[in-house]
């Protein structure tokens, strides 16, 4: 009887770890429980881990070594498959952009309600050489501010801001769009976002691409409905009819986006440019968090008319009040 329990226990576990490690295979990665499990692939791996070494205090027992042997060589394995699968989307943090003269560099930033400050934000967009930012849970005061900050240095903005509520920083997407880009007129009529707003521009000219900062709502237990429904919308603008660049905090990693994958894409027919580059492992939240710890769930991504040239997690910028970091990405227009 102590077999056959065993048996049954080792192929739940084995059945665990198998849809931790690779839920896609289901259909399951945008599922409860699973959802908040594959996010953080390096810390799950850690804790696979720290189960096997206590499971090795057992082997002594030879009523269970054969048991505790197996469970161990299961967690070993999840262990490498999982961080292969992590690995795999790259770990480089240190590339350099080296901007020919018809680049897009794009950078992304949640800024937890306005915390770096418009002078931070201005000198890091000066720094960086960003023609489009894309800045969730900033406030339009705050992007003017920016935006009147670079423009006295040389440098004009055109600032876009959809709100759900214009005082709590959290329920307002900021896009600032650079003067040199043309002219860009906010879409309203695409729809949005559910609980977290997303601003979709649009060149007046029609000559350049869609300009998206995105903020699907975060998978907490009572928003998992919405936070579907926001994937599914800001996956649906990448549906091919259009040029698109999109950027912003996305509460989702390359894993939950499976479903909604196009054409050889990620997101729709998006690729995202970090993976692309070999910088897709590399976190940008939380900010406590070493990189390599990390979940990336802050992104740039764009349609296959735009070639992925270099991107960077911004890992000096810590300490600056808000709990993600930058992200930074060139792109190169291949039409």
């Amino acid at each position: 009887m102590l077999v056959i329990l065993g048996w049954l226990l080792a192929l739940v576990i084995a059945a665990c770890l198998a849809l931790a490690a690779w839920p896609q295979a289901l259909g399951l990665e945008q599922a409860p429980v699973v959802a908040q499990v594959v996010s953080m692939r390096v810390g799950v791996i850690g804790i696979a881990l720290a189960l096997a070494v206590v499971a090795l205090c057992f082997v002594g027992w030879r009523r269970v070594r054969p048991f505790v042997l197996g469970v161990v060589s299961m967690l070993l394995v999840f262990a490498l498959v999982s961080g292969g699968i992590h690995a795999s989307r790259g770990l480089d943090d240190a590339q350099s952009l080296d901007r020919a003269s018809d680049d897009l560099i794009v950078l992304t930033w949640n800024t937890l309600g306005d915390e770096p400050g418009a002078e931070e934000i201005a000198r890091v967009v000066d720094e960086t050489g960003a023609d489009a930012v894309m800045l969730p849970e900033t406030t339009l005061p705050l992007g003017v501010e920016v935006a009147e900050l670079l423009g006295a240095r040389g440098n004009p903005f055109w600032v876009h801001t959809t709100d759900y509520s214009p005082s709590y920083g959290a329920l307002n997407t900021t896009l600032l769009i650079s003067a040199a880009l043309g002219e860009y007129t906010t879409d309203l009529s695409v729809g949005g976002t559910r609980t977290l707003p997303t601003v979709v521009a649009r060149p007046d000219d029609g000559d350049g691409p869609v300009l998206v900062s995105a903020h699907p709502v975060a998978p907490v237990p009572q928003q998992m409905r919405n936070w579907r429904a926001d994937l599914d919308f800001v996956a649906g603008l990448c549906d091919g009819s259009d040029s698109v660049v999109m950027a912003g905090d996305f509460n989702s990693t390359l894993d939950h986006w499976w479903s909604t994958r196009t054409d050889g894409g990620d997101l729709g027919t998006c690729r995202d440019a970090a993976s692309a580059v070999g910088a897709g492992a590399v976190g940008s939240w939380p900010t406590w968090a070493p990189p390599w710890l990390g979940a990336q769930i802050d992104h740039v991504v764009a349609t296959p008319d735009w070639e992925p040239v270099a991107a960077r997690v911004l890992t000096g910028l810590d300490d600056v009040g808000t709990d993600h970091r930058p992200v930074l990405v060139q792109l190169r227009y291949r039409g």
